[in-house]
């Protein structure tokens, strides 16, 4: 599934706009985006929660040529479905 066919599929449950339904996981996923660039979770109980995790700096190797090359420190958005929704997808 893809964004626009969320879209259409959100519009058709909650009887809105496909508009309306776009405005709304536009807001949800900016939502999410902020809360995690802050730092914090956002958990949103039976369905899941958003996390972030940090990397440390690593030395890999280039597939290719097969030289060493170092791999910056970072930090990665995390998901862990919830219960539910782990039942759900079984």
């Amino acid at each position: 599934m893809n964004k626009s066919e969320l879209v259409s599929a959100m519009a058709e449950d909650a009887g809105i706009s496909k508009a309306a339904a776009k405005l709304a996981l536009e807001s949800f996923t900016e939502n999410i985006t902020k809360a995690l660039k802050k730092g914090d979770k956002v958990s949103l109980v039976g369905f899941g929660t958003f996390s972030t995790t940090k990397r440390s700096a690593r030395e890999g190797i280039n597939p290719q040529t097969k030289a060493k090359i170092k791999i910056a420190a970072k930090t990665v958005a995390k998901f862990k479905p919830g219960s539910e929704l782990a039942d759900a997808v079984k």
